[in-house]
């Protein structure tokens, strides 16, 4: 049980993070990634993931066993919704912070390689876990990231409505089954019986996709407290690998159609008529058919009109 204790300026200080933050992301989907149980929602993904595997990512691993404890400093304080502004922040890792979260690795099979390469906090050697992180990201996240994003900004709004019918006491029980506030205590299921006090420091929460079972927070109290938590997600796979049988169900133009629409944000219907290489009337009538449906949207921008595919059809391109 997880029991995290607020004082007043805690509960004034509560944020939800403003998206998918990419180091939890990437650090949670490389456990799943790392275990041969790999399965259920994320077993298509896996499946997908493990043959794009940049060699590089081998250090990542190193730092993130899919079992027990991961390098604090690969997800630092505050959060970032950019990758290259985690990856620097976690470039820039104190040796004291690095020091402390290898010790914890130290011994543990398959971490000996990391920690002796990072031990003395060497602008080499942390440029090549930059490295590491940033190749591992583009290769397995980055196809999917809207799709992260799409979940992430629905459990947001969740959230929001939570806050504003009932304040922060709904909302932070709200964010997992079995959670439960006892005034001025959050409970909820966790791996291991621990406290943790505030202090007047607040909360982050961050919602996250690759996150399942139960939330996390980091195992050192002294840093900032963040807390984070499963959405709900629907499987997830790039636009390109999304099965056939949509091309039955709609047809094999209108599918691909949708597909561009999915890869990219707002597009004319010229532009679409070109990357098809099909007519603009074919287009159009098509791309009236999806709006019609409720899988794409169109808008004004001056002379033009823009086509966005929409979430319900990001859900017809999922397996």
């Amino acid at each position: 049980m997880l029991r995290i204790h607020f004082t007043t300026d805690d509960l004034a200080r509560v944020r939800l993070a403003p998206g998918p933050d990419p180091l939890w992301e990437t650090l949670l989907s490389a456990h799943t990634l790392g275990s041969r149980a790999a399965g259920g929602i994320f077993g298509d993904w896996a499946r997908w993931a493990r043959p794009r595997l940049p060699a590089d990512a081998r250090l990542l691993f190193q730092l993130a066993p899919p079992v027990g404890y991961s390098a604090d400093f690969l997800t630092p304080a505050g959060g970032s919704v950019r990758l290259d502004d985690g990856i620097d922040t976690v470039l820039h890792t104190q040796r004291h912070r690095l020091r402390t979260d290898l010790a914890q690795l130290a011994g543990r099979p398959g971490s000996a390689e990391a920690v002796r390469l990072l031990a003395d906090g060497g602008a080499a050697a942390l440029a090549r876990l930059g490295a590491s992180m940033r190749g591992y990201f583009h290769a397995t996240l980055a196809p999917i990231w809207r799709t992260i994003e799409d979940d992430v900004a629905a459990d947001r709004a969740v959230r929001g409505r939570a806050l504003l019918d009932g304040g922060v006491e709904r909302l932070l029980p709200s964010i997992f089954p079995g959670a439960r506030w006892e005034s001025p205590v959050l409970l909820m299921p966790y791996p291991a019986d621990r406290d943790l006090h505030l202090d007047g420091r607040g909360l982050l929460l961050v919602p996250s996709y690759f996150c399942h079972g139960l939330p996390i927070s980091l195992l050192d109290p002294a840093l900032p407290p963040v807390l984070v938590y499963p959405v709900t997600r629907a499987p997830a796979l790039p636009a390109g690998d999304s099965p056939r049988r949509l091309d039955d169900l709609i047809g094999a133009t209108r599918a691909e159609v949708l597909r561009r629409l999915a890869a990219g944000h707002g597009q004319s219907t010229t532009d679409l008529a070109h990357r098809l290489g099909a007519s603009l009337p074919s287009v159009s009538e098509h791309l009236t058919v999806l709006r019609h449906a409720g899988l794409a949207s169109t808008r004004r921008e001056g002379r033009r009109s823009l086509h966005s595919i929409t979430p319900l059809g990001r859900q017809m391109l999922r397996p």
